[in-house]
């Protein structure tokens, strides 16, 4: 018999039992996490469901970030019910101005190797640059979750994504996520695992892997997944956190598609609007006037996007007239590591608006929300009619190096056109 995938060991030692793709399992779960978005859901179900109290509480987590801060009294109130709900069963909250939840639960080591971690959030999959098997499940299964401790999965079957090669100039990981979203198109990896491979992996830090975990879904992967390496290691070791038990793909594992990327040959990329998959070269993009550039979210808050950005804004004395551009921090962490190395007070400095770390406008739930017939270029995950909260914005998807190369021209513009 054929060697096991990543996804096929963690399903098989979280089951214990010998399982592979297309098989039904029962799983143990080594952390859930919920936000605010769809916890009061949850909340109802546990109590329909007669929940008293939560299975390994210790490990159930619920972030306060869609709604950060509360933009009314109603969101508010569902913020009291949450915190009462976590103090009764002993979960920990990720608070207002904490950050997104899966910033959080990278930092402070909630996911690690071989963990299978599922969370009311489809974005889960990001802690798949941790070596965790994570995915997002409905507030009905992850109530059913918290009573029982464990869920049931579909082991998936896995596509391997061969990353060789070393990006060029002014290239970031979003460009090879849209190539990728291009090529698989929005469905193409539905219920699959993506499992990110190949000896250019090596050239990409945490932050370039976790917006790869993270955009997994956006082609309908049930998870992302890298396999744990010296990066990892560092990663856990500077925040503290365990090493967990790495899990490795067999050489003879078997896939039902591979595909390669060189990333010497990626090119800027955006999407344009209304579909993540309309996916064109930035040279080939129509020059569309941009009038909000937005810097944030679970795919593109870091420090490292800002710091990115900055080195295109550098160029340009000011952002040109009419522009908006917003920057909000992905978790407390982000936000302090930006002010202290002065990047915060440069980017203020140039024009730019500061929001509440957390998942800002990106739903469109709180923070700024474009007006009609506003073009919004960020560097968020999704960009379907209406993501930002008015249907009648267009939302173009591309790397901070990108936005900000929109920012200093008023227009999207290929940011190698930028002189360095």
């Amino acid at each position: 018999m054929t060697g096991k995938t990543i996804a096929e060991k963690i399903l098989s030692a979280k089951s214990d039992s010998d399982v592979r793709a297309g098989d039904v399992v029962i799983c143990r779960i080594d952390h859930l996490v919920a936000t605010d978005g769809s916890m009061p859901m949850t909340i109802d179900y546990f109590e329909r469901m007669g929940g008293t109290s939560i299975a390994n509480a210790e490990n159930a987590s619920v972030s306060l970030d869609h709604y950060s801060p509360p933009p009314n009294r109603t969101t508010a109130d569902l913020h009291n019910q949450i915190r009462k709900f976590a103090q009764q069963h002993g979960m920990s909250v990720f608070e207002v101005g904490d950050g997104i939840g899966h910033q959080v639960m990278m930092e402070t080591g909630r996911a690690l190797p071989s963990d299978l971690v599922i969370g009311a959030d489809s974005h889960t999959v990001t802690y798949g640059a941790l070596n965790a098997l994570a995915t997002g499940v409905g507030s009905s299964d992850l109530a059913a979750a918290m009573i029982a401790g464990r869920i049931w999965l579909r082991v998936p079957e896995t596509i391997k994504v061969n990353l060789d090669g070393t990006m060029g100039d002014k290239v970031h990981a979003k460009d090879i996520v849209l190539s990728l979203v291009k090529e698989l198109g929005a469905d193409g990896a539905a219920y699959k695992s993506l499992e990110f491979a190949g000896p250019g992996i090596a050239n990409l830090d945490m932050d370039a892997r976790a917006l790869l975990a993270n955009m997994s879904v956006e082609m309908g992967a049930k998870c992302g997944l890298f396999a744990v390496d010296e990066t990892t290691r560092a990663y856990l070791t500077a925040n503290g956190s365990r090493q967990g038990t790495p899990v490795s793909p067999d050489p003879d594992a078997t896939y039902c598609q591979v595909v390669e990327i060189d990333l010497s040959r990626v090119e800027p990329q955006i999407a344009l609007p209304h579909q993540v998959d309309t996916v064109v070269p930035v040279r080939d993009a129509p020059q569309a006037p941009i009038h909000m550039i937005y810097i944030g979210t679970c795919a593109g808050g870091r420090a490292s996007d800002l710091h990115e950005a900055l080195a295109i804004l550098r160029q340009g004395e000011r952002i040109a007239p009419g522009v908006q551009m917003i920057y909000t921090p992905a978790s407390r962490t982000t936000l302090s590591q930006v002010s202290k190395d002065g990047t915060l007070a440069e980017f203020v400095e140039m024009g730019g608006v500061i929001q509440t770390a957390g998942c800002g406008s990106c739903c469109g739930t709180c923070g700024v929300i474009p007006g009609d017939g506003i073009n919004v270029i960020s560097t968020a995950n999704r960009n379907f009619k209406g993501r930002m909260g008015n249907p009648e914005a267009s939302i173009y998807l591309a790397s901070p190096i990108t936005c900000a190369a929109a920012a200093l021209n008023g227009r999207i513009t290929n940011p190698k056109d930028i002189a360095s």
